[in-house]
């Protein structure tokens, strides 16, 4: 594909650029991952495999469980206390090391994930929620071709995982190889039916190379499926404001405004559409 960026490619770094051309401040476009949590987060669930590890005191699979599920409940101290127990009890429990990796990334602890999604390999070289999660850490680092590597090894190894797909088309995006970037993002859709992040990274690129309707068309998906994300109402705001939809841009960044009253890329964008704080907008 060429040679990768010096720096971290992801979806913030193109909405900062599209914004700044639009006059508005950087927002964060924020990622999904999920390892090997098959629970819901919660305090039932959490109950329950308490008691399979008290009947089981010694099972690394029940402690994996339950860190996996206290893990995406915010518990991410108590979740790393789990992990640690199962790979105690087992040193060649590759998802446990994966699973604890993703709490040390969510921690910023990137050099303890790093080891042990490498671990992680390490036990199991076709693991391609590894690869997936040691990428994501690379390109936190700023080692966009070392993560290009590993999302291209989850590929071929898991041709299915959305996240895969999704974190390379991030990398495309940043190399402003935007017909590369959809084509990765428009897997993850299908991959990911539900989750609004594959279609707001799109939906930039769209707006990138001009498709103003395109990029209209996911950020309207985005926010009927995450109506509270603040960053698919700005996106839907500034493709709608491209397309000369004054009324629906200016609908789009209110509704940001609501979640986020001092956002400043919603604020300049309502401004420039002509905005008028308690007026009622048409959004759809």
């Amino acid at each position: 594909m060429g040679t990768m960026p010096s720096r971290s490619a992801s979806a913030a770094a193109l909405f900062a650029m599209m914004l700044a051309l639009a006059g508005c401040k950087a927002v964060t476009v924020a990622t999904s991952e999920d390892e090997d949590a098959t629970f819901a987060a919660s305090p039932t669930n959490v109950a329950s495999l308490t008691e399979v590890i008290q009947r089981n005191p010694n099972d690394p699979h029940a402690y994996n469980m339950r860190g996996s599920v206290l893990g995406r409940a915010g518990r991410r101290q108590d979740a790393l206390v789990d992990f640690n127990k199962a790979i105690s009890l087992d040193q060649n429990y590759a998802q446990a090391y994966a699973n604890r990796a993703l709490v040390y990334r969510q921690m910023n602890k990137l050099d303890l994930a790093l080891a042990d999604y490498n671990r992680a390999i390490e036990i199991d070289a076709n693991y391609a929620v590894a690869y997936v999660g040691r990428g994501t850490v690379h390109r936190l680092q700023t080692q966009p071709l070392k993560a290009f590597e590993d999302f291209n090894k989850a590929i071929a190894l898991r041709p299915d995982n959305g996240q895969a797909y999704y974190n390379r088309g991030l990398l495309y995006q940043g190399q402003k190889q935007h017909q590369y970037a959809i084509d990765d993002f428009t897997t993850a859709v299908g991959l990911s039916q539900q989750q609004a992040e594959p279609l707001i990274a799109r939906g930039l690129s769209y707006i990138a190379i001009n498709d103003f309707k395109s990029a209209a068309g996911d950020l309207d998906e985005a926010v009927q499926l995450e109506p509270q994300n603040l960053q698919a109402w700005t996106g839907r705001g500034l493709a709608y404001e491209r397309m000369g939809d004054k009324e629906k841009a200016a609908g789009s960044y209110a509704r940001a405004l609501n979640i986020k009253q001092d956002f400043d890329a919603a604020k300049q964008g309502f401004a420039r559409v002509g905005g008028k704080f308690g007026q009622t907008y048409q959004t759809f």
